[in-house]
C-alpha cells in the first residue's frame, strides 16, 4: 500500500527542495521566486497548494493539501499586488504576494474578469 506524501511529516532542519511540480498544469516551478521570500504558487498558471497557514510555515500541507484556485487579484496601499487564492478543498481564502516571473496576461485576467462577467447585464447600465 503506498503512503500518501502529503501525510509524511518532514523532517526538522530537512532542506527545502528546489522545485516543485504544479498540480494544475503539471509544470516543474523553481522554489525561488523574484519578489517574494516563499514561492507559494505556480507563475505559469498562479494555482497554488494549500500548505501554509502562514507565509513559509507549511502547516496546513497535513490537513488540507489541496489545490488553490487564482480567483481576484487585489492591490495593497503601495500599489503591490497580490493574488487571492480559495482553497478548493475546505475553502480557505488566502492573499499571497505576487513573483516577479508571474504570467502578467494571466494577472490581468483575473483583474478584469468582474468587468468582462459582471454579475448583472449590462443593457441594465443603459437604463440610468
Amino acid at each position: 500500500m503506498a503512503r500518501d506524501p502529503r501525510n509524511r511529516p518532514r523532517r526538522r532542519g530537512a532542506a527545502a527542495p528546489s522545485s516543485f511540480r504544479c498540480r494544475h498544469c503539471r509544470l516543474d516551478v523553481p522554489s525561488s521566486a523574484p519578489g517574494t521570500a516563499h514561492r507559494n504558487h505556480c507563475p505559469h498558471c498562479l494555482w497554488s497548494r494549500h500548505v501554509d497557514d502562514a507565509p513559509g510555515d507549511r502547516a496546513a500541507a497535513e490537513l488540507c493539501g489541496s489545490a488553490m484556485e487564482p480567483i481576484a487579484v487585489s492591490v495593497r496601499g503601495g500599489g503591490e499586488w497580490v493574488l487571492v487564492h480559495r482553497c478548493t478543498g475546505c475553502g480557505t481564502v488566502h492573499l499571497n504576494r505576487t513573483a516577479g516571473d508571474d504570467s502578467p496576461l494571466l494577472l490581468v485576467h483575473i483583474a478584469v474578469s468582474p468587468l468582462a462577467q459582471p454579475p448583472f447585464p449590462l443593457d441594465l447600465l443603459g437604463r440610468f
